[in-house]
Parts: C-alpha cells; sequence; structure tokens
C-alpha cells in the first residue's frame, strides 16, 4: 500500500511549463504506473494531478453513468475536457500543456497541495484566496464534519 499524498510544495515553472513533482511527492506515488499521471481541471481554479491508479477508479465512476441522460453527459463533457496523461522525466518532471496553465493562471509559480488520493498544483495567489483565514469558522467545519455524532459517526480507527 502506497502512503497518502500530502504537505504543501512550493514549486517553479521552468520556461517550457514545466514542473519538478517534490521528491516526497514522487515517493508517495503508488509503485504501479508511478511515473504516469493524469492532469485534469479542477473544480476551483487549480489542476489537479492523480497517480494512475487513482485515476483508474475515478474514471470508472464517472464513465458509469447513463450516456442517455443529458445531465450525465453534460457532467462527462465538463469532467474529462482537457485531461491529460503526463509521464514523469528522470527528474520528476512533467508537462502542463498551456491550456492548462492558463485555466489555472500559472505562469512562474506553483503551489502543488497534496490532499491523499491527489495533488492540487495552484497559482499561489489564488491557492491564497481559496484558503479559510478564519480559524474559528475553520474549527466549525472540523466539527462539522469530524465531530462523533449521529451525522458524522466515529472515523475508522478514531474511536474511543
Amino acid at each position: 500500500m502506497h502512503q497518502l499524498l500530502s504537505g504543501e510544495y512550493d514549486c517553479k515553472l521552468d520556461p517550457k511549463g514545466r514542473l519538478v513533482l517534490p521528491a516526497k511527492v514522487k515517493a508517495a506515488l503508488p509503485d504501479t504506473y508511478a511515473n504516469q499521471l493524469v492532469l485534469v481541471r479542477g473544480f476551483e481554479p487549480c489542476l489537479v494531478l492523480y497517480p494512475r491508479s487513482a485515476w483508474e477508479l475515478i474514471h470508472a465512476k464517472v464513465m458509469a453513468l447513463d450516456e442517455f441522460n443529458e445531465e450525465y453527459r453534460q457532467f462527462q463533457r465538463n469532467f474529462f475536457r482537457g485531461m491529460t496523461e503526463v509521464e514523469l522525466d528522470s527528474i520528476g518532471r512533467f508537462g502542463l500543456p498551456g491550456s492548462m496553465r492558463r485555466y489555472a493562471g500559472l505562469e512562474k509559480e506553483a503551489v502543488i497541495v497534496g490532499l491523499g488520493n491527489r495533488c492540487e498544483v495552484w497559482d499561489p495567489a489564488r491557492y491564497d484566496e481559496f484558503l479559510i483565514k478564519d480559524q474559528q469558522a475553520f474549527s466549525k467545519l472540523a466539527q462539522k464534519f469530524l465531530s462523533d455524532t449521529p451525522e458524522t459517526p466515529a472515523l475508522p480507527g478514531l474511536a474511543v
């Protein structure tokens, strides 16, 4: 079993629009397809990078939607829009297509954020705009999603 993708890393794009995947992120990639990743547009103005194995699970879920349902087709069309398979080179670098860089507003710098089964790639200023600044609001969200209540049962392994 592989480690979870985690951490927050400041990176620079080279003049050709490539990023070097941080060593800790690369080390956490599953051994199967270790150098093969899938890049998609995020729901927010960022890019999402999936290890191939994690992407296959999501791809299957989206493809299982009924193609005869207009709403499902619309979702599939937008979800897969711009999806790109990328391969890490010998130094762990991968290219970001121009259309993807424009979507996420990436020019010279990026922040890569590990989120368990995926990483997000953000323009640093945009990333900061999407972070919760009010610690009390953040605490309330933690309580809402993580407290042991009838609405949110205890997480496996955390029950006392």
